[in-house]
């Protein structure tokens, strides 16, 4: 695939990245304030001391009426809006491997800071109903935001996290499970020479897939997951994923410590499917995405 291509050719041996090829994937595209496709959108600083950025998506017809729109926090996109009647904050957290861990996960949480204040929502925003979602990366970032406040709800006076919606969460660990072998070379975009190499980017120096970034069954990784502010969670999986056996097993070790979990599977999907609105399973999620407590009328 040529995403394969571009993916390999931004790697470089020493761990850092090529970010002028990189951007040929991810080019910078302008807010447009004026719906456009029933979403429109603007752009929001949620911290300036870190100097981080969001972007609201705001589904017209929903907000129409002036009513309060339940919250998305979303590690990365915007194209759940429209279906979920609500808005939705994509949050632009800085990237590894110049920013390793734990920079997306403290970012995460000042994104949930910034919504706790009314004051700074340049739109009507129903705080109390609000939802962690992302894909890949993303969705392991939704999982650590969760955790770290679950940890510490007090801290926090109108934010209620209502759900968190993982899209094909990136995790992992040492052993290398039957999924990541059978697919790797197989399927696109995820292998096991990128994973190992994502995860030294982005893991402390030293530090092995046993650490609690990437391994949700480390002991250092508990933290808030009993707090009864840990919210329900879907998983969505991909049978073409490599990732697919970390993703069941987190599924799995939720349920063991009494959550609420549904997992949702597709057997054909590689690895980022979500983002490709052509495919029917694409469509599909959005709409469970929706109907998992996006809309209002619930």
């Amino acid at each position: 695939m040529a995403a394969d291509f571009v993916i390999d050719a931004t790697r470089r041996a020493d761990g850092t990245l090529n970010r002028g090829v990189l951007s040929l994937l991810d080019p910078p595209v302008p807010a447009v304030p004026s719906p456009w496709c029933g979403v429109a959108t603007r752009d929001v600083v949620v911290d300036r001391a870190l100097r981080l950025r969001a972007r609201l998506f705001l589904p017209a017809a929903a907000a129409a009426d002036g009513r309060p729109l339940p919250v998305i926090v979303f590690f990365h996109g915007g194209g759940i809006a429209r279906c979920a009647s609500a808005a939705v904050l994509s949050v632009d957290y800085r990237r590894t491997p110049e920013h390793r861990f734990p920079a997306p996960y403290e970012e995460g949480l000042a994104a949930l800071q910034f919504l706790d204040d009314p004051k700074k929502h340049p739109v009507p925003l129903d705080v109390s109903r609000c939802f962690l979602a992302g894909d890949s990366a993303g969705g392991n970032v939704a999982h650590h935001v969760a955790r770290r406040y679950a940890a510490n709800p007090s801290l926090f006076t109108n934010v209620r996290l209502a759900g968190l919606v993982a899209i094909q969460p990136f995790f992992g660990g040492e052993e290398r499970t039957p999924s990541e072998l059978r697919l790797d070379g197989a399927a696109p975009i995820v292998s096991i020479a990128r994973t190992d190499w994502m995860w030294r980017a982005f893991l402390p120096p030293g530090a092995d897939r046993t650490h609690e970034a990437a391994n949700f069954a480390s002991p250092a990784a508990a933290a808030g997951l009993d707090s009864p502010a840990f919210p329900p969670v879907l998983i969505a999986i991909g049978g073409y994923d490599p990732l697919q056996d970390w993703q069941r097993r987190y599924g799995d070790m939720l349920r063991t410590r009494g959550k609420d979990v549904r997992v949702v599977e597709y057997p054909d999907a590689i690895h980022g499917f979500y983002t490709i609105p052509m495919f029917d399973d694409a469509r599909d999620l959005i709409i469970r995405i929706a109907e998992s407590g996006g809309d209002r009328s619930q």
